[in-house]
C-alpha cells in the first residue's frame, strides 16, 4: 500500500512543483522533530508543505500535507510538542508518540533533560492523547564495561514502576553496534567501552524483563524493534513502530483514512441466545461496539526485520543535537551541530537544515 499520491502544487515563491501528498507521516526516524523542530514543523504544516533531501542521492523533493490524516512522532523529549497538539485536533489529524525514554544519566550517553522531567513529560502527553497514543521505548539497550544486563533491568524497573497505568506498551532493542559502522566509529572515538550482545544475554534479558512485567503488575505489551532474534516464548513480539492496527484504533472514525488503509469497520453482532457476541477470529475491538480485522502490511522499503507499514518520513539525517553516543542518524556530532546552527539562522525555511 503506497502512503501517498503526487500532485502539482505551489511553493511559497509561486513555483509549481510535484509534491508527494502522504496520508501518513513519520516525524521522524531521522531526527527528533518534536524536541528541536516542533515550531518548524507546525509552521510548515500551516504553509502546507515542506522540502526533504534524499540522503542517498541528495535530490530535494517536496511533501504536501494536504492529505495528511495521521502523524507518528518519534522523540526523546517531546515536551515542545505539547503546546501544538491542539492544532492537530483542529485539523482532524490524529497522532501517536514513540517516546524513547532511556536512563543513561549516570553514563552521560545522551544529552537530554533529566529523567524526572522526561517522565513528567510522558504523563503530560498521556493527559492530552491518552495512554494508547504514547508508546514507551527503551531503545537501545546498550552494554558497556559499566552497564550490565542487571543494570539495564534495574533501569527499566525504575521507569516502569513510574509509568504503570500510563502506557500500554514497552518497546526495546538490543544495541547492534557492529551492524552500523559509523555508530561503532563514534563510540570508539568517544571512548565508550561498549559490548556486543550475545544470544545468551538476549535470552536472559528477555526472560527477566517478562517476569518483571508480570510480577510488578505493569502488564505492558512487550516488543522488540527490528530484532532478528525470536523471543516470543517470553511473550515479546516483533514491534510495528508505524503500526496500522494502532493507527486504526486511534483513527477508526476517519472514513477517508480507513478507506485509504483498506480497513473495514464493522458493527459488533447482537448477542446470541447465550448472551455472547460472536466475533470473527482476529477481531480487534473498537469503541461504540465496533471492530476491525487487521490489514497491516509491512513496508517493503524498510529493513528486513522492520514491521512498519508504509509512511512518509519528513526528517533528515545529521540534524539531531541530542548527540547520543550511540546515534545512527548523525555521521558526526560536528555535522549535526552545523546543521542545527544553520536551522536556527533560518528557522522556518522549507527544509529542516535551512538550506
Amino acid at each position: 500500500m503506497a502512503s501517498w499520491s503526487k500532485k502539482i502544487l505551489s511553493r511559497e515563491n509561486g513555483e509549481h512543483v510535484p509534491m508527494q501528498a502522504p496520508m501518513i507521516v513519520s516525524a521522524s526516524r531521522s531526527t527528533d522533530i518534536p524536541a528541536f523542530y516542533a515550531d518548524w514543523f507546525f509552521h510548515r504544516l500551516e504553509k502546507g508543505y515542506s522540502a526533504w533531501t534524499n540522503p542517498f542521492n541528495g535530490v530535494k523533493s517536496y511533501v504536501s500535507y494536504e492529505n495528511t490524516r495521521f502523524i507518528v512522532f518519534w522523540s526523546k523529549n517531546p515536551r515542545p510538542l505539547l503546546p501544538y497538539l491542539h492544532i492537530l485536533k483542529e485539523r482532524n489529524i490524529k497522532c501517536y508518540v514513540q517516546y524513547t525514554l532511556n536512563d543513561y544519566e549516570q553514563e552521560k550517553l545522551e544529552k537530554v533533560p533529566s529523567l524526572a522531567s522526561r517522565i513528567e513529560t510522558f504523563k503530560l502527553l498521556v493527559e492530552q492523547l491518552g495512554k494508547v497514543a504514547v508508546v514507551w521505548r527503551f531503545d537501545p539497550m546498550i552494554l558497556t564495561d559499566n552497564i550490565s544486563v542487571e543494570d539495564l533491568l534495574q533501569k527499566v524497573q525504575n521507569i516502569g514502576d513510574q509509568l504503570k497505568d500510563y502506557t500500554e506498551k514497552l518497546v526495546f532493542s538490543y544495541a547492534d553496534i557492529a551492524m552500523y559502522r559509523k555508530v561503532k566509529h563514534n563510540l570508539e572515538v568517544s571512548g565508550i567501552p561498549y559490548h556486543e550482545w550475545d544470544t545468551e544475554q538476549m535470552e536472559e534479558f528477555a526472560d527477566k524483563l517478562s517476569t518483571m512485567n508480570r510480577e510488578r503488575g505493569w502488564n505492558f505489551q512487550l516488543a522488540t524493534c527490528g530484532e532478528k532474534i525470536d523471543i516470543t516464548k517470553y511473550g515479546i513480539s516483533h514491534n510495528r513502530c508505524v503500526d496500522g492496527d494502532l493507527i486504526t484504533r486511534l483513527a477508526w472514525d476517519d472514513k477517508d483514512l480507513m478507506k485509504f488503509m483498506k480497513v473495514k469497520i464493522e458493527d459488533v453482532p447482537a448477542p446470541s441466545l447465550f448472551g455472547n457476541s460472536e466475533l470473527p477470529e482476529g477481531a480487534i475491538l473498537l469503541p461504540n461496539n465496533h471492530y476491525f480485522i487487521s490489514t497491516h502490511k509491512k513496508d517493503p522499503g524498510q529493513r528486513q526485520f522492520c514491521e512498519c507499514m508504509a509512511s512518509k518520513d519528513i526528517g533528515e539525517y545529521n540534524t539531531c543535537p541530542h548527540l547520543c553516543e550511540y546515534c545512527y542518524a548523525n555521521a558526526t556530532k560536528e555535522l549535526a551541530l552545523q546543521n542545527w546552527k544553520r536551522h536556527q539562522e533560518n528557522r522556518f525555511s522549507e527544509t529542516i537544515t535551512g538550506k
